[in-house]
């Protein structure tokens, strides 16, 4: 995988900002990050650490600089190292933890984590990945389309364990294949989304599900419109020790290269 050099600009207050809330933000971060252990040992995923810092710390500050103030982490695998780590705030924003006593996949920690969101639609990520988008132009291409359901995608790679995605010419998301690749894929999801408050209560409770391989192609099936916003850049994740390595690699530089001490500004 190509070295990458991940930078976002721009503040993200979003259209209309007298009239809307700022929407929150729900970061995915409870896997145990299994093929990771021999680099990692028993750390959850998301705390592996990236030029001395631990990944999570990644999204969270572009969440920082994008004008979000507050998040929920879905954590669930060894989620005291994640909550003694960040504690209730972080560089100004509130944090809120949802915590699952078992695995439920990304849809089932989405349904566990909804009852913390008080905004009606909310973006979420991915605590193991980071995508150089401009999530000011994402949220507001999201509120202005009007769709229940946004997702970035970012052009085909090597990765090939990767979600791809089928569009049509109007930027609807017209079939999710998650860890295959129909041959005319271009795209793939970079994990990153917004969801309506409507659409994230109406995830089943209680039982595991997958966004991803389940719930997207379900919404689909029932005339659901989900709307593709199309990044050309690249989507950075650190799921193997391979692609740890190219992590490390490329995002040192991006955003760690004053971290070597958290600043006041991230212990407040």
């Amino acid at each position: 995988m190509a070295t990458a050099r991940c930078l976002v600009q721009g503040s993200a207050r979003y259209a209309n900002p007298m009239t809307r809330v700022v929407d929150d933000a729900i970061i995915l971060c409870g896997g145990a990050g299994l093929r990771l252990r021999p680099v990692i040992g028993n750390d959850p995923k998301s705390m592996a650490l990236v030029a001395g810092r631990p990944f999570l710390e990644m999204p969270l500050k572009q969440l920082r600089r994008h004008g979000f103030q507050r998040v929920i982490l879905a954590v669930g695998y060894r989620a005291g190292n994640i909550q003694s780590h960040f504690g209730p705030t972080f560089g100004g924003m509130d944090i809120e933890y949802s915590n699952e006593s078992s695995p439920l996949g990304t849809g089932g920690a989405l349904s566990n984590a909804a009852p913390h969101v008080r905004s009606t639609s909310c973006l979420v990520m991915n605590g193991d990945s980071y995508t150089d988008v401009d999530l000011r132009k994402f949220v507001t291409a999201h509120h202005e389309s009007e769709v229940e359901v946004s997702v970035v995608l970012v052009p085909v790679d090597e990765r090939g364990d990767v979600g791809s995605v089928l569009m049509d010419a109007d930027n609807n998301i017209v079939q999710f294949a998650e860890k295959e690749r129909p041959v005319a894929a271009a795209h793939l999801n970079a994990g990153i989304y917004m969801l309506s408050s409507e659409i994230l209560n109406g995830i089943p409770s209680g039982s595991p599900i997958s966004l991803e391989r389940e719930l997207f192609p379900q919404w689909i099936r029932q005339g659901r419109r989900i709307r593709a916003f199309v990044h050309p850049g690249t989507c950075v994740d650190i799921g193997t020790p391979e692609r740890y390595k190219t992590a490390q690699e490329a995002l040192a530089n991006a955003e760690f290269a004053t971290a070597g001490v958290r600043s006041e500004e991230d212990r407040t």
